[in-house]
């Protein structure tokens, strides 16, 4: 094979459900009186669980994986400005309760805390970040095509490169998780020449894939498939 190898690529990727909806209420005035009743420390109704801390315009979720997000309360509803734009309707609000319903049809109940420990719950630390590999993987694959012997080689790589993804609660309840992408090396010799070597990236698949879904993706693996005339192919 003395012609230049070609790669085919198709990405296995970890999508997100829908894109980033229009804030339809931007137009809507701030209810500053239901905001400031939000403000401190929310607990779960059953569990006493600590569930939420509002502060200023911000809240944050006892998971330290879940990315604290910008809030605001328009009319009856209080809106999520996450990744994608989360509208619940309050069911009711005082000084020491606070219900709302989820896209799930289920109402979470929630009531303000009055033990000074639960504070411990939500960390001063920027959020977790979620990795899908801690380490380099190495994959190694030796395959012969027309008598000609080729070996074949996949590194995954983490990086650093965060990718924010919203997944939904059991309640409904659309939360943001920030994960590391990765970047995938693969390499082809035959013998000791080199004949393809380079890096392969998300952004390679933007032709073939949705903005809106690339953005909240990882290039989670890359696999092997077959060698033909066309060149090394991978999925």
């Amino acid at each position: 094979m003395n012609r230049i190898l070609t790669v085919l690529l198709l990405g296995i990727l970890l999508s997100a459900c829908g894109g980033k909806k229009q804030e339809t209420a931007a137009s809507e005035e701030t209810n500053e009186q239901a905001k400031s009743l939000l403000q401190g420390i929310w607990v779960d109704d059953e569990t006493d669980a600590p569930f939420m801390r509002v502060n200023g315009d911000s809240l944050y979720y006892s998971d330290s994986q879940v990315a604290p997000v910008r809030f605001s309360i328009r009319k009856d509803t209080i809106y999520l400005h996450g990744n994608e734009l989360g509208a619940y309707h309050i069911e009711r609000q005082g000084q020491h309760i606070f219900w709302f319903r989820t896209v799930g049809d289920n109402v979470i109940k929630l009531h303000r805390s009055e033990n000074p420990e639960d504070i411990s719950a939500f960390s001063e630390k920027s959020v977790e970040v979620i990795p899908v590999y801690t380490e380099v993987v190495k994959r190694d694959s030796v395959v012969t095509f027309k008598g000609i012997r080729y070996r074949a080689y996949v590194y995954i790589n983490p990086s650093k490169m965060k990718v924010v993804r919203t997944t939904y609660s059991d309640e409904g309840l659309n939360l943001d998780n920030v994960y590391y992408d990765n970047v995938m090396h693969i390499c082809v010799y035959e013998g000791k020449k080199c004949l393809y070597d380079s890096n392969i990236t998300k952004q390679m698949l933007e032709e073939v894939i949705s903005e809106e879904m690339l953005n909240q993706s990882i290039l989670s693996d890359m696999e092997f498939v077959k060698v033909d005339a066309q060149g090394f192919h991978y999925l």
